[in-house]
């Protein structure tokens, strides 16, 4: 059972065209749009479970993640309160 919806702009001449090729097909857009999306993902999977793959994008992510080290038993608990208090002290908010 489909539950997801995703919407986006196209041009007029492209909707046309998707609906031209769905009433031909006899089907609905939607099928039409889902038989274009898996063949463009077949055709440009990329295979992220690969070591190469998880390297690049761990060396990407590293810069966004971190941790903090506050010696406190609940500093998972206390994180958003600990992050605001060293934005408080380093711009003086």
């Amino acid at each position: 059972m489909k539950t997801k919806v995703y919407s986006w702009r196209l041009s007029a001449a492209l909707k046309a065209d998707l609906e031209r090729a769905a009433r031909l097909r006899k089907v609905h857009v939607a099928k039409v749009l889902e038989m274009a999306a898996k063949e463009w993902l077949a055709k440009h999977a990329v295979d992220v479970s690969s070591d190469e793959e998880q390297v690049r994008l761990h060396a990407a992510a590293e810069k966004w993640i971190g941790s903090f080290s506050s010696g406190n038993r609940r500093g998972s608990e206390t994180v958003s309160e600990t992050v605001r208090k060293v934005l408080a002290r380093k711009y003086g908010r």
